[in-house]
């Protein structure tokens, strides 16, 4: 899916004033717009699924529906419109939540400058953005379970799946990674395809973070 030279977004946030300066945040960026606003789960769901939009940015905690169920359903329902999850918690289970329920990334509010717009700009082109306490959280929540002596899973991957896993975990294009492997493109998609089937997984977000636990790239 092509990156929009303006995306429209849906904010959803159930306290009006965070919200607003969030927007404020959001819109202060060229390429951004906020073009539907919600105070509650349910009626982000509603606008998420009838409005012509890019992108949903959703508070993790609102009444009604979850920022993490408005993400699940909307996995279900509009694959295509990616999410990107708010939190003014800084929360390991809602990070993983958040990964699990589909979305391309957390933030935290506390540092939703910068933050929010690059992780915004990630999402549109597909990437996860991972701040880097959670980044951390992934690597010690490995160390815990190898020094607790559990056994992780045998690597299902061959050499050159991993090379690709790695790659795409790094943002490589499919093209960018044709040519860093000096391979067809073709062969790039179908390497893409086993690896997501055979580790059970859905998307770019959820081969990121196996790639952190196999140590593929660095957090």
């Amino acid at each position: 899916m092509p990156v929009p030279l303006k995306a429209r977004l849906l904010l959803a946030d159930d306290h009006e004033l965070v919200r607003g300066g969030l927007k404020m945040v959001l819109e202060s960026a060229p390429d951004l717009s906020v073009v539907a606003e919600a105070g509650d789960g349910a009626r982000a769901l509603e606008l998420a699924l009838a409005e012509e939009l890019d992108l949903a940015v959703l508070d993790v905690s609102m009444p009604r529906l979850t920022g993490l169920q408005v993400a699940a359903e909307i996995g279900r329902l509009r694959p295509e419109l990616r999410t990107l999850m708010l939190s003014g918690h800084d929360s390991e289970q809602y990070f993983f939540e958040a990964l699990k329920a589909g979305a391309s990334g957390y933030v935290l509010k506390s540092s939703a400058n910068q933050d929010l717009i690059d992780a915004c700009r990630a999402a549109l082109r597909g990437e996860p953005f991972i701040y880097p306490a959670a980044a951390a959280a992934l690597v010690r929540d490995y160390l815990e379970r190898a020094g607790r002596g559990e056994e992780t899973p045998t690597d299902p991957l061959t050499l050159r799946e991993l090379e690709v896993t790695k790659l795409i975990a790094e943002g490589l294009t499919s093209d960018e990674i044709a040519e860093t492997l000096v391979i067809a493109k073709a062969t790039v998609n179908r390497h893409r395809d086993n690896i997501l089937e055979k580790l059970g997984m859905r998307n770019r977000v959820e081969l990121t973070r196996y790639a952190i636990k196999r140590g593929l790239v660095e957090p």
